[in-house]
């Protein structure tokens, strides 16, 4: 941002690659290779390297700002009298285009927070599963635009959190399919309680919807630390290209998936059928609805060509 003045400010700051480095002796390594190849998703490689450069240093911020947040908390509850309530999770969100490795870098973070000392328990849940049902985006006439934010449940989204957070025992949310594309009827997933909840998604710090006389409540309204994956859109279009042509090897040949017919393509007709949904369905989805909120975010990673990050942004206190 430039001021009137003519200098430049941020509400961030940046550090290079090398320099976010130089923070990973602070936290000890609890992965090991083949952990991080189990972790890792389709079109996404990441090796031993990357997370002791950027993942190691991450989780140690992340300590800090999970036990700033109980010590508030236990202090507050001290101040009100509140000696029976407890205190309830927190929540990161992680934000960005698809392909762009979210995914990845909601599971490694999973599998690190887990590993602290203390052995906090750590959920992982993913916004698909509040997409609406194919069955009612198809009488909207908006299948197409699945994964755009009109084609989400927000409001039960939004419940779900508020439930999460008001310390409700048990959450329950629906379970999406990737293989089938669509909600698995009769399906879904419990969070009870954890020390910690990653929500991954696409829309995650889209801003509140305002409507008259109803309340004005965002998905990232719930988070204590939010994350969003950035690169440049012609990388992204790259590594879209390359997972589909992978999954059509493997997750499209399986006789119940949606993209079935998909995988008798060709190498030359597989590649134009990805570029064509990319730039008819996820670089609309991601200059029109995910980009705009980047600057949202408490923390953006900048990745290269390689998947690599090479910059990360951490917004100031």
């Amino acid at each position: 941002m430039t001021r009137v003045d003519g200098t430049s400010y941020s509400p961030y700051t940046r550090f290079e690659r090398q320099a976010w480095d130089r923070l990973a002796t602070r936290t000890p390594m609890p992965l090991t290779q083949s952990d991080i190849d189990r972790l890792a998703s389709v079109g996404d490689p990441i090796d031993m390297r990357e997370v002791e450069e950027i993942y190691r240093p991450l989780s140690a911020l992340l300590q800090l700002y999970v036990d700033g947040r109980r010590r508030t908390g236990a202090e507050r509850r001290t101040f009100l009298a509140e000696a029976d309530t407890p205190s309830t999770p927190f929540v990161i969100g992680i934000a960005g285009s698809v392909a762009v490795g979210k995914s990845t870098v909601a599971r490694l973070l999973q599998f690190l927070l887990q590993r602290w000392p203390h052995t906090p328990r750590v959920d992982l849940v993913t916004t698909d599963g509040f997409l609406y049902p194919n069955a009612h985006l198809e009488a909207r006439g908006i299948l197409a635009r699945k994964g755009f934010p009109e084609s989400y449940d927000r409001q039960a989204l939004i419940n779900f959190l508020a439930d999460i957070k008001a310390g409700v025992p048990r959450v329950s949310a629906p379970v999406y399919s990737h293989v089938v594309y669509d909600i698995v009827a009769g399906q879904e997933i419990s969070v009870e309680q954890p020390d910690i909840l990653i929500v991954e998604g696409l829309n995650v710090l889209q801003p509140p919807k305002t409507q008259p006389d109803k309340p004005s409540l965002a998905v990232s309204d719930f988070f204590d630390f939010s994350i969003y994956v950035d690169a440049d859109e012609t990388h992204i279009e790259q590594w879209y290209i390359e997972r589909f042509l992978k999954l059509r090897k493997t997750a499209f040949t399986r006789e119940d998936s949606f993209f079935r017919t998909y995988a008798d393509l060709s190498d030359a007709e597989a590649e134009a059928t990805a570029r064509m949904i990319w730039h008819a369905i996820n670089l609309p989805n991601l200059t029109e609805n995910i980009l705009p909120t980047r600057e949202r975010a408490t923390m953006i990673f900048t990745k290269g060509a390689s998947h690599r990050v090479e910059s990360l942004q951490l917004r100031r206190d």
